[in-house]
């Protein structure tokens, strides 16, 4: 498999939000330890496995990109939907954690030819990619006429409490505040995206997933150790202040503390799926081609303005 040339060049430094060598070194270290940080992963894959499964079809080759540990190839195959599988993760070391036919590979640079899978899936990856846009185009080239694509990613309400204990506890320590959560893409965006991207029966929709945990530096060492913390481009590079640490827990206490003394995290999951075009796909009917009155199959009476 190679590259294909029609493939979009990387992001420009104008869309450069994060910054992707940290984030592929946050997923080398994460790789040495991730089954102990792993339960966000693990309930997307098995959702997406559903989602799979709702697609009365059989893949013979399917493609994981950012595959992370390779969680969600191992239950495709146990769902026996696909047939071959490639694995791909901007980490080297998360690719070997995967097995099988394995690669590093850039989400925004995909080293893949036009039409080359059945199946693209990818797990809570794609919302560390710059030019999203560039690599959901990619993505649909990579795809064989009439393939099928589903991805889960982090959505824009991910997170809040954190942002806001964050924001409040710098600036009440520092006198000022900085990004220490990432943007996320938000369902709406995430719609018109697709739409642009040229898929086909487009489906865009969101869940939420909380966790609970004993502090707020629980919650940072499971980020930590999944490979999540923050990899903004433009974020703060000194160190926090030890007293500005203690404040962001307290902060996050005093805000959204549970009665039994925990604190909750919030995770938007934004589930994308589409079709790349095929020349048996239905397509609607022209606007005001219909024969029959929707009035007359539903046994009512037509209201006209």
């Amino acid at each position: 498999m190679s590259r294909s040339p029609q493939s979009p060049p990387p992001a420009p430094d104008d869309m450069l939000v994060f910054d992707r060598g940290s984030v592929a070194r946050h997923r080398a270290r994460a790789a040495r330890d991730l089954a102990r940080h792993d339960f966000l992963f693990a309930e997307i894959a098995e959702r997406l496995v559903d989602r799979v499964e709702d697609v009365n079809r059989t893949f013979a080759l399917a493609l994981d990109l950012g595959c992370h540990d390779g969680g969600l190839g191992r239950r495709l195959r146990a769902a026996g939907r696909i047939g071959d599988l490639v694995s791909a993760d901007l980490a080297p070391a998360m690719a070997r954690l995967a097995g099988g036919k394995a690669l590093a590979a850039d989400e925004e640079w995909l080293p893949f030819a036009d039409h080359a899978f059945d199946l693209i899936v990818s797990s809570a990856s794609l919302h560390w990619v710059n030019d999203l846009p560039g690599t959901l185009i990619q993505i649909r080239d990579a795809l064989k006429p009439d393939g099928f694509f589903v991805a889960s990613m982090i959505g824009g309400g991910t997170l809040t409490e954190l942002r806001q204990a964050f924001l409040a506890a710098e600036a009440r320590i520092e006198g000022a505040a900085s990004l220490h959560v990432s943007p996320f893409v938000d369902l709406r965006d995430a719609a018109g995206l697709m739409q642009r991207a040229g898929f086909a029966m487009p489906v865009v929709d969101l869940e939420t997933i909380t966790v609970t945990y004993g502090d707020a530096f629980a919650l940072m060492r499971d980020l930590r150790g999944m490979g999540e913390q923050n990899a903004l481009a433009a974020r703060r590079r000194r160190p926090l202040q030890r007293e500005t640490i203690l404040a962001l827990a307290e902060e996050y206490r005093d805000r959204f503390g549970l009665d039994d003394g925990r604190i909750p995290a919030t995770f938007e999951i934004v589930t994308l799926s589409g079709w790349a075009p095929g020349p048996d796909q239905p397509v609607p009917k022209r606007r005001g081609s219909a024969t029959h009155r929707l009035a007359d199959a539903l046994g009512t009476d037509e209201i006209t303005p």
